[in-house]
């Protein structure tokens, strides 16, 4: 063979090898499945909560504020940090890749982003508190077209839903707004109870540890599974949603255990410090229960609210 036809196939090899690395990339670019079961929770020490959550494609964040100085919250239990506000790092962003996209996060995104902001640190002062939650409420406002709201006695869905959680208790302040951009944080004690209907609290959020004693090392036990089947079904057909966190600090095996007991309950949202290994669990081991019979719709409409019924496809907000 000559010189020149060698080189000439060379070039084609190159060339061949070229197209074969540029496919591959593209298909590593592409974006995972939109992950709704999936919560982070965030980290004191996590500088920027945001970007690996959204990158992972978990459908929630759980991150703790303190109130502090010109009306900003700031992320962490400790003393305000310039520039680590509540509204930068968390809200600004969230939303504006929202808006950018048509009102959705991710192109197969079919329920809300679930952000929990969660009061912590040592101010337990109510009138603190309240004045902090009404700088979040003002902030929400701001971007009142794409979060999910209450209006009267009606949900209307959006692409990220905000629950408040932690120290301060905002149910009486929530219950006396006409139009509210947030939630309470409920729990199981919740089910059935006419002062948190499910328009005020939505969704339940518990410690596994808090009824729960299995650490996902042995198998779990048949009164344990019964009793974690029967709580998840009873909040459904009271129209809520069920979150649990707090699981157990364990090897990565047991962690794999305890996820997949959650989801063959029926528990809507996980919410594991792990965000890289539940993602890669949940792209692993999808479970279609947990996805909403009704899609979230690309403009928000009117729905009537969810009632106690056990065929009645539930929202999930």
């Amino acid at each position: 063979m000559s010189n020149g036809a060698t080189i000439a196939c060379g070039l084609a090899g190159l060339a061949a090898g070229a197209g074969a690395v540029s496919i591959g990339a593209v298909r590593s670019r592409r974006p995972g499945p939109y992950l709704a079961a999936g919560h982070a929770l965030a980290l004191p020490r996590h500088a920027d909560p945001l970007p690996e959550v959204l990158r992972s494609g978990l459908g929630g964040l759980t991150v703790p504020v303190t109130p502090g100085p010109h009306g900003e919250l700031f992320l962490g239990p400790g003393g305000p940090q310039p520039g680590r506000t509540l509204r930068r790092l968390v809200l600004t962003p969230l939303l504006a890749r929202a808006r950018s996209r048509g009102g959705r996060l991710a192109h197969n995104q079919v329920t809300p982003f679930r952000l929990v902001v969660e009061f912590v640190g040592e101010n337990r002062e109510a009138e603190t508190l309240l004045r902090a939650y009404r700088m979040l409420d003002q902030q929400l406002r701001d971007h009142a077209a794409l979060l999910s709201h209450c209006a009267g006695e009606t949900l209307v869905p959006g692409a990220v839903t905000v629950s408040v959680a932690g120290i301060v208790d905002v149910r009486q302040l929530l219950a006396g707004q006409d139009e509210r951009y947030a939630f309470a944080d409920g729990t199981f004690d919740d089910i059935g109870s006419r002062s948190a209907p499910p328009r005020l609290v939505p969704m339940i959020s518990e410690p596994w540890n808090r009824r729960f004693g299995w650490d996902g090392r042995e198998p779990i036990s048949a009164e344990e599974r019964h009793l974690l089947h029967a709580m998840v079904r009873a909040a459904h057909e009271d129209g809520r949603t069920v979150r649990i966190s707090g699981l157990p600090t364990a090897s990565r095996a047991a962690r794999r255990a305890l996820w997949t007991e959650l989801g063959a309950a029926g528990v809507d949202v996980i919410a594991d410090f792990d965000k890289r290994g539940l993602a890669r669990h949940l792209r692993r081991h999808p479970v279609s229960s947990w996805a909403p019979r009704t899609p979230m719709p690309g403009v928000a409409v009117r729905r009537d609210l969810p009632r106690p019924h056990p065929d009645r496809p539930r929202e999930s907000v």
